[in-house]
């Protein structure tokens, strides 16, 4: 068998790539469009993502336990098969979200909308839960499984270099100065998105290598039982809230700035300047971060930014701050622990399986970790569900092409609290429950 390399990192690095071309797209701009192109309202999208999220409570566990439950095809493999029959079904459903059907009905609308975006959340699901769950069985390795994590937030990265080009097509300039949406760049951008998953996915299974087996339970599989253990385990519940808070400012931020940007600074294109320039400091980040991890843990390279961010952010929401520039340094510093988070959640997950397995005596890392998966959801819809209907509740007005300053300011406010309930949740999380140790994860993984 191959050993782990840097095939695996890339490889394992473009899963990410491929998730992150509908899933970011969808996070970002599925309400933009809906909103000003479809003329939806934000209640009613708010009820959307809220819905939804609820049928996720049952179809995540029945998924996510798919590759617990029954091996597919003849590779042996565990997990990528199951990758390999949900990446088409993502790819389209990112497009449907995308089709304007301004022209029906306005029943019509709007259960075309539901539709695409239930199919849209399902299929994320199919891809997600083994791709997240693939990184255990690549290798038990902690170090390695580090190297794992922080590929997979490069790979993330690259469609957000691309997700910063997107407002530069959306957006027209109309002859009064005002900006209005181009309805048919949000379908191409889809349209490539689409191809460009289908594309990474293929790279990620054919070049990671399903080099750990697990022999099922000798009971059968019961998911009351993972249940049972997933209640014991504080490391989980502890990565689980932190998790949540992350998911919070991922897709608040990205889906409220179009707003921010938008209303309070007069700049929605701003967006692409500030992503952009995001980009060098993850790639700096890079090499850094496993001697960090090295050095003081993954708890303490997470938490002492995330305290800082704290204060900073408080700073935000309190005082306006006129410069988009300078607001933009101070909410790098006030979401740099969610950065750093970001790159070694998925090192915190898998020891968290293992954890799993000790206290268990059982592997069962697709249903643990749709456990974990369900939880980033959360965070998600929590971050959809209060920006939609946030934006009814301070007089936002989807008919109108530009707000007004009354309405602009409580869009600033709201934007600038997403960071702070990040940072507490990540506190709380990491900070109080996780509660694992690094010579205890280096144990769990040896023994693995």
């Amino acid at each position: 068998m191959k050993k782990f390399g840097a095939k695996d990192q890339f490889a394992y690095a473009l899963g990410d790539t491929g998730g992150s071309f509908v899933n970011l797209y969808v996070d970002a701009y599925f309400m933009v469009f809906c909103t000003y192109v479809l003329g939806i309202s934000p209640y009613f999208m708010g009820t959307l993502f809220l819905v939804s999220r609820l049928w996720d409570a049952i179809n995540d566990p029945l998924i996510g336990s798919l590759p617990d439950r029954f091996k597919i095809g003849k590779s042996g493999d565990r997990f990528k098969p199951y990758i390999k029959i949900f990446m088409v079904p993502l790819a389209l459903s990112g497009i449907f979200c995308f089709t304007n059907v301004s022209g029906l009905s306005s029943m019509w609308r709007h259960v075309w909308v539901s539709f695409a975006y239930i199919m849209y959340g399902m299929c994320y699901t199919g891809t997600s839960m083994p791709y997240g769950s693939l990184a255990s069985v690549v290798t038990s390795d902690p170090v390695e499984r580090t190297k794992l994590s922080r590929a997979r937030s490069v790979g993330g990265m690259i469609v957000g270099i691309a997700l910063a080009l997107v407002p530069q097509f959306i957006w027209q300039v109309n002859a009064d100065g005002t900006q209005s949406p181009v309805p048919s760049a949000f379908l191409i951008i889809a349209v490539i998105f689409g191809i460009g998953s289908l594309a990474a996915y293929t790279g990620l299974l054919s070049g990671t290598t399903e080099r750990v087996k697990y022999e099922p339970s000798k009971e059968g599989y019961s998911y009351k039982r993972v249940l049972k253990g997933a209640i014991k385990n504080r490391p989980l519940i502890g990565a689980m809230i932190a998790t949540i808070g992350s998911l919070i400012a991922i897709t608040g931020s990205s889906q409220f700035g179009s707003y921010f940007w938008k209303e309070y600074y007069q700049a929605p294109q701003m967006v692409t300047y500030i992503t952009l320039l995001s980009m060098p400091i993850m790639l700096l980040l890079f090499p850094v971060i496993p001697g960090l991890v090295k050095r003081f843990g993954k708890k303490k390279t997470i938490l002492i930014p995330s305290i800082v961010g704290f204060g900073v952010s408080l700073i935000l929401v309190f005082i306006p701050i006129a410069n988009p520039w300078v607001f933009f340094a101070l909410n790098i510093v006030a979401t740099f622990g969610n950065s750093i988070f970001s790159m070694l959640v998925w090192a915190l997950v898998t020891d968290c399986l293992d954890y799993q397995q000790k206290i268990t005596g059982e592997r069962a890392d697709g249903s643990v970790y749709s456990l974990f998966t369900f939880a980033r959801k959360l965070g998600s819809t929590i971050a959809s569900t209060v920006a939609s209907y946030a934006l009814g509740w301070i007089g936002y007005n989807s008919a109108l092409t530009t707000q007004t300053a009354e309405v602009a300011g409580r869009i600033r406010i709201l934007y600038t609290a997403i960071p702070v309930v990040t940072t507490v949740l990540i506190i709380i999380g990491l900070g109080l429950v996780y509660n694992l140790k690094e010579i205890e994860e280096d144990e769990m993984a040896k023994s693995a």
